[in-house]
């Protein structure tokens, strides 16, 4: 199982980004974003499970949202107001047959 993540980039605060992460499977189970910023551990931001259901951090509740696209086996984080405190790379995580999955990381980086 590959995952590919796309999509990290420069943006100003209170700007957007949508991060994409394709995989090679299309019947992937529960579909999460990570992230890491320098210094800290890596956090849980957004999870997707295969009925639909979502949950979030709360730092990032009401600013993002995680979807899928199950035609096109990839999964979005749509990010709006972003703020400073949002600069770190992204990882997407996939879990298929209980086996968990990691993406390479994409850097996201809030600044004016």
């Amino acid at each position: 199982v590959q995952l590919q993540a796309s999509g990290g980039g420069l943006v100003q605060p209170g700007g957007s980004l949508r991060l994409s992460c394709a995989t090679s499977e299309s019947d992937m189970n529960t579909m999460s974003w990570y992230r890491q910023a320098p210094g800290k551990q890596r956090e849980l931001v957004a999870s997707i499970f295969s009925g639909g259901y979502t949950n979030y951090a709360d730092s990032v509740q009401g600013r993002f949202t995680i979807f899928r696209d199950n035609s096109k086996s990839t999964v979005y984080l749509q990010m709006n107001s972003l703020k400073p405190e949002d600069t770190a790379v992204y990882y997407c995580n996939g879990i298929r047959n209980y086996r968990n999955y990691w993406g390479q990381g994409t850097q996201v980086t809030v600044s004016s």
